[in-house]
């Protein structure tokens, strides 16, 4: 089992170093199996499908985010409002493979994943969720149910536009100055502050 796990732990790392740098579209098994120490073959011992190897690198991800989320909880008896958009926006700015993850088409991720798998995703997903929660019902206690709720329905959604807002090629540019939209540049940190904060109210 442990010899499993680390194979698999080393395709999941030859998919997020080559995601650092491509396209998802651009990413093939073959292309993974390339930086592994294993034949493309036997990638499909572990996974099935491209997107089954996204899926888990999209899990880890949002492991390490809900690790943070945690300890911000934890190392803190009380926030201001304020501070609590500062932690919560720093946790967000140095996720860039989560929020490129986030800005992709997650139906077909989702649809050409097993079902174990997707379980296992939505599991992290959900901590995630959670942790978020739990630091509101901790720092917030004036907010009720409903507004928690309502903090995370809009919190979670407005992620998926970070990414596109925030990081921009030089064709995107390109395209934008030729069709006259006056786009001003706005880091990842700005972005999940100023909303976050907008939230909170």
């Amino acid at each position: 089992m442990e010899h499993y796990d680390m194979r698999k732990e080393e395709i999941i790392k030859a998919c997020e170093e080559l995601y650092d740098k491509y396209n998802f579209k651009d990413i093939t098994i073959k292309l993974i199996s390339e930086h592994t120490s294993f034949s493309r073959p036997s990638i499909y011992n572990y996974f099935e499908t491209k997107e089954e190897i996204f899926l888990d690198v999209f899990k880890k991800e949002y492991e390490k985010w809900t690790d943070e989320l945690n300890l911000i909880r934890e190392n803190n008896d009380s926030m201001t409002k304020d501070a609590f958009a500062t932690s919560l926006a720093h946790t967000i700015e140095h996720k860039e493979r989560l929020l490129k993850l986030l800005s992709m088409n997650m139906y077909d991720l989702e649809e050409n994943s097993r079902m174990e798998r997707l379980i296992e995703f939505k599991k992290a997903y959900g901590d995630a969720v959670h942790a978020v929660k739990l630091c509101l019902n901790k720092f917030f206690k004036d907010m009720n149910e409903k507004e928690v709720t309502e903090f995370l329905y809009s919190f979670f959604p407005f992620m998926f536009g970070i990414y596109p807002y925030a990081v921009v090629t030089k064709k995107q540019k390109e395209a934008m100055d030729k069709a006259d939209i006056n786009y001003e540049y706005h880091s990842i940190y700005e972005i999940a502050y100023t909303g976050i904060k907008k939230l909170l109210g």
